[in-house]
């Protein structure tokens, strides 16, 4: 059997028992992602998304497929170039696109309803079923990110939320779909990793340089931003998040993607000074609220029902 039949035909099996370490080591993505509306803001250079999510995928992507050596073959061909556009290329674009167009916070929120569109998704790519145990851990998240990031000063823009939830879509799309086609036979984590980021940043290249060009100059603060966005933002975190995919049902996956708006919180409180108000407390204690959610039994049931 080959690995993406083993991974399709298992993928409720373990649901009921996603181990404390698998959940731990997969919410270190998230929580690292949670830092990119710090970074963006304060080190990269304005008004470039295009360039930041290709610095950001391209050369940790080369760099793994190198060390790993590892290729699509056959039928991967597509499926890293789908996969590779969902999960890294186009996400990557949106999500600066939607962190340069909307206050950290907003960008947060609007992504915030990407656990609904896995839950639609899994239902017609990988026969779950929808339980009211995720209708409610959804409207609880949703609920904290916004105690989270609203201020009364924040303005949205119409461009900026169908770009946030573009990128909510794009990543929902990688994760089912990562799920259901699971790794090629032969290829390890690292290989897999690295197949995707390298389809992305190629995707996005040439796009980045008729679009935006080259800047005329990069301080080091830019450079340390675009060095942190690839190695711990993209190749440390991609790996163990595909590696939680890969172990962890759909939902409970999706649903650690919360704790970034909890984290880019937090970070913002740390490091720019900002306020956290008592709202915010109760927004940080409904997110994690969601998340134990998901993981009870009358939620995990649907992941155990699509593979009875």
């Amino acid at each position: 059997m080959s690995s993406s039949a083993t991974v399709a035909s298992t993928a409720g099996v373990g649901a009921s028992k996603a181990s404390p370490r698998d959940l731990f080591i997969t919410a270190l993505a998230p929580m690292v992602w949670g830092s990119t509306y710090l970074v963006t803001t304060e080190f990269l250079p304005a008004d470039r998304p295009l360039l930041a999510a290709t610095v950001r995928a391209l050369p940790a992507g080369i760099v793994l497929m190198l060390v790993t050596r590892t290729w699509p073959r056959g039928s991967w061909w597509f499926k890293a170039a789908a996969l590779g556009a969902l999960n890294i290329g186009l996400f990557f674009f949106l999500l600066f696109f939607t962190a340069y167009q909307l206050p950290g916070g907003l960008a947060a929120l609007v992504m915030s309803i990407q656990p609904l569109f896995v839950l639609f998704l899994g239902v017609l790519l990988l026969g779950e079923r929808i339980r009211k145990a995720h209708i409610i851990a959804c409207a609880v998240g949703a609920a904290g990110v916004g105690l989270l990031v609203l201020r009364s000063d924040a303005t949205l823009t119409f461009v900026g939320v169908l770009a946030g939830m573009a990128a909510a879509l794009s990543m929902a799309a990688g994760i089912v779909l990562t799920k259901r086609w699971g790794r090629p036979d032969g290829v390890g984590l690292l290989g897999f990793t690295g197949l995707q980021l390298a389809m992305g940043g190629v995707m996005l290249l040439p796009v980045t340089l008729v679009v935006e060009g080259l800047p005329g100059s990069v301080s080091l603060p830019n450079l340390a931003g675009f060095g942190y966005l690839s190695v711990i933002g993209a190749l440390a975190a991609y790996a163990v998040w595909f590696r939680g995919i890969q172990r962890l049902p759909t939902m409970v996956v999706s649903f650690l993607g919360f704790l970034s708006p909890l984290v880019a919180t937090v970070l913002g409180f740390v490091f720019l000074g900002e306020a956290l108000s008592g709202w915010q407390i109760v927004g940080a204690v409904l997110v994690l609220g969601s998340v134990f959610l998901v993981q009870r039994p009358e939620a995990l049931g649907a992941s155990r029902s699509s593979a009875d």
